[in-house]
């Protein structure tokens, strides 16, 4: 016969709700009894029946999550750290990719609200308003992360325009005068805040914007490669090139080494999202680093409020992301002319 609750308090010595509450975190309970309702469940092998427990309490202790790009090593990087977080607070995480299309972020969506998820955690599709929509009709608490849609939600976002500022001007002051930007997908409010910080960036080192000089690269590696040949074969091509994210950086330099260009000697390379291998490219690559830890973090504590507090005004957190100085932007070499 399986094993029950009520065999897991015998054996502990302690009553049925006590059970209860270390299985399910529900209040605080003295070390000594967590310990033998602990010892009990190893001892006995019991499983607690999260679905009959679910359609009891309409808790399930599941969290949903939908982003963008699983492929790219800054969302899994994310996913990492919201896994964690929620296993440390009792909760399971469901993952799912978007593929930033938005009719693929509906379906899955779907899906989730049906194996009843208590909140989302959602990198909204272009332009993700639908699923807001969606959700906000079926009473899902929800997350934003790396993008917004609505302020009307909780969100959690790196500083997408200042750090860009920063990376710009840095190149600028190394001397570089045509600098351009390989940008993600225009309906993201990620790649506006850092077109956005692109252009504010040139302003600070007194450069003027040039025609031509921000080419959509559409987040992905392969536009990345293409609009790359298209800058590199102008007849004034840039000194420097910011990619809006990881994936177009690789793109970028898959061009580079095709046209033979070297790094930084024939062009500056720096890029948004840093990546665990940057590091190890010949020259290093300069990046933006996410806080991806603290990101994930966050976006789970946010969520679970929503879900105890429902009625709490949207809160609004940007993280401060963090330049990588490296090689690829050329200032250990000698001063441009």
């Amino acid at each position: 016969m399986p094993v029950t609750l009520r065999d897991v308090s015998v054996i502990a010595g302690v009553s049925l709700s006590t059970v209860s509450h270390v299985i399910n975190r529900t209040r605080v309970v003295s070390d000594a009894a967590r310990e033998r309702v602990e010892a009990a469940i190893r001892q006995t092998g019991y499983t607690p029946n999260s679905l009959a427990r679910s359609l009891k309490t309409a808790v399930t202790r599941t969290i949903g999550l939908a982003i963008g790009d699983i492929r790219n090593p800054y969302f899994t990087d994310v996913v990492q750290s919201l896994e964690e977080s929620a296993r440390e607070r009792g909760y399971a995480l469901l993952l799912s990719d978007s593929g930033d299309n938005p009719q693929r972020e509906m379906n899955t969506l779907r899906v989730l609200v049906e194996r009843r998820v208590d909140g989302l955690i959602l990198a909204p599709a272009n332009p993700g308003r639908a699923a807001l929509e969606f959700l906000q009709q079926h009473g899902v608490p929800l997350v934003q992360i790396d993008r917004i849609a609505d302020p009307a939600w909780d969100y959690v976002v790196a500083g997408n325009m200042a750090a860009t500022r920063q990376m710009v001007r840095h190149l600028c002051d190394i001397g570089h005068q045509r600098i351009a930007m390989l940008a993600g997908l225009a309906e993201l409010s990620s790649t506006r805040e850092r077109i956005a910080g692109f252009r504010r960036g040139l302003h600070d080192g007194g450069r003027s914007e040039e025609p031509g000089l921000i080419v959509s690269a559409g987040s992905r590696s392969e536009p990345a490669r293409v609009a790359t040949r298209g800058l590199m074969q102008g007849a004034h091509r840039p000194t420097a090139l910011v990619a809006g994210n990881n994936l177009m950086a690789l793109g970028a330099m898959r061009a580079l080494r095709e046209l033979g260009l070297r790094v930084p000697r024939d062009v500056a390379l720096v890029a948004f999202d840093d990546f665990e291998w940057a590091d190890l490219f010949d020259p290093r690559l300069t990046t933006i680093a996410q806080p991806c830890r603290d990101i994930g973090e966050t976006a789970v504590r946010l969520l679970l409020e929503r879900i105890h507090a429902p009625d709490l005004p949207p809160r609004h957190v940007r993280l401060p992301a963090v330049m990588q100085h490296r090689d690829s932007c050329g200032c250990h070499q000698e001063p441009l002319p």
